[in-house]
């Protein structure tokens, strides 16, 4: 792995898989349009495994995978693990006193329903919140010898790459598995199972329903003030992009906004810069982060100058990790959504 690919791997570490995968293999040229249907490449996918993630077609019809038991903390207790619809029962005989998150979104859940002290170790890319006691641990190359080396009672991983799941199941330690989510609904229930799974799930539906309420209340800020017009979400310079299919669009598509790529199809589809152009955004979205374009850089694009976005000065900057986690802090990158708008677009345009 090349230095370059090192640090948009890092980067994109809380993505949800499937644009972590495109994400991955970002650089090597492929883009095409969508218009003929190969809108994704292949190549470095392996960076990342979990390829239950990359199912987008498994659209959760269902949100109660509630677990059975005393959800309030007395166990044992069986919640669902994986993908919706298509999980498997996870038995947590006893409340864990000892877990190990390998996924950044899973840590922030943890710590969101107040599992906090549970928390023995997490990834790397665990930065947030900062008490979170952060490793070397990989959630994209699982070294199953280093995550038990923290004798846990429980990982919680967001994929299953090399075995890792059979691995921790014949050491005796359970594994919670949540991938990335592909709505809002699924991403609340990780939070429950989460919540269920260590003995707080009071606190994880207190946690979900002051998601809703902030992300509803955002949307009411808002107005109509999105009402009709187009964006681009840029995940990275080489036009990445998450449709509406996705729990980002979901949350641009509750102030109205019209994602360009829904057109191709696909949840995390690579454009071409010709295709963004001619879309012609009334907003273009960009993530933070020092591998991203800044509304500098994209103005100075090919082209780009007569993207209405641009010209009216609407490229807007939205924080990489709540606008990429499904987890407790989706309603601040709602919230970054309807500043926007109230700010950036001038009534009656």
């Amino acid at each position: 792995m090349n230095a370059r690919t090192t640090r948009r791997l890092a980067a994109v570490a809380s993505l949800p898989l499937a644009a972590l995968l495109v994400a991955a293999c970002g650089g090597d040229g492929t883009t095409s349009t969508p218009a003929d249907g190969a809108t994704t490449s292949g190549g470095a996918a392996s960076e990342a495994a979990a390829p239950d993630a990359a199912d987008t077609s498994a659209a959760p019809s269902d949100p109660a995978s509630a677990p059975t038991g005393d959800a309030a903390g007395d166990f044992p207790v069986t919640v669902a693990s994986g993908q919706l619809p298509d999980t498997t029962d996870l038995v947590v005989e006893e409340r864990p006193t000892s877990i190990v998150s390998i996924s950044p979104t899973a840590t922030e859940m943890l710590f969101a329903v107040g599992a906090g002290e549970q928390v023995v170790a997490v990834d790397a890319f665990s930065y947030y919140p900062e008490e979170a006691p952060v490793t070397d641990l990989s959630g994209f190359e699982p070294n199953l010898e280093a995550i038990l080396g923290y004798d846990p009672d429980l990982v919680v991983a967001s994929g299953d790459p090399g075995d890792l799941v059979s691995g921790l199941d014949a050491a005796g330690v359970p594994t919670l598995l949540l991938p990335s989510a592909l709505d809002l609904e699924e991403s609340y229930d990780q939070v429950r199972r989460v919540g269920a799974a260590t003995g707080h799930a009071d606190a994880a539906e207190d946690v979900v329903a002051e998601t809703q309420a902030n992300i509803d209340a955002a949307v009411a800020d808002a107005g109509d003030a999105g009402e009709g017009l187009t964006y681009y979400h840029e995940l990275d310079p080489s036009f990445f992009t998450a449709s509406g299919d996705t729990f980002i669009g979901e949350v641009y598509g509750l102030f109205g906004l019209e994602n360009i790529a829904d057109e191709t199809g696909e949840a995390y589809p690579q454009l071409s810069q010709e295709f963004v152009v001619e879309a012609d955004p009334d907003l273009v979205f960009v993530t933070s982060g020092d591998f991203s374009a800044s509304p500098e850089e994209i103005a100075d694009r090919s082209g780009w100058g007569e993207v209405t976005a641009v010209e009216n000065g609407d490229v807007v900057v939205v924080d990489a990790d709540t606008a990429s986690r499904w987890g407790p802090r989706t309603d601040e990158f709602a919230r970054s959504v309807a500043d926007a708008l109230v700010d950036a677009v001038p009534a009656g345009r």
